[in-house]
């Protein structure tokens, strides 16, 4: 007897636990985005002289400056300073972000450019 559809007969089992176990990364992305929300991480530069804050939102949430870094001669250094710092943290929050996601999805590639 021929079989029909060329599927074989257990296509719809697999069909029925790959979406489970898509709605369940789902899931998991969708706790570790807000585990990440509540995150903050601080990057200085000039030797701790600028402190910049940025939360798990990717908004600056705080700068801290040192008294001798502000210089009304030299505001350009100031600028570059804090440049600097918000940069180096939001690049640690981008680091934390795909290490996050990738134990989830264990190293593989996500569809959809989702956020994480």
């Amino acid at each position: 007897m021929a079989k029909r559809g060329g599927f074989g007969g257990g296509m719809p089992g697999n069909m029925t636990n790959l979406m489970k176990q898509a709605q369940k990364m789902q899931r998991q992305m969708e706790e570790a985005q807000k585990e990440l929300e509540e995150k903050e991480i601080t990057a200085s530069a000039g030797g701790g002289a600028v402190e910049v804050t940025v939360s798990g939102k990717r908004e600056i949430t705080k700068v801290k400056l040192t008294e001798e870094v502000v210089d009304p001669d030299d505001i350009e250094m100031l600028e570059d300073l804090i440049m600097a710092a918000a940069n180096e943290a939001f690049r640690q929050m981008e680091e934390i972000s795909a290490n996050s996601m990738s134990k989830i999805t264990g190293g593989m590639s996500v569809p959809g450019g989702l956020p994480f």
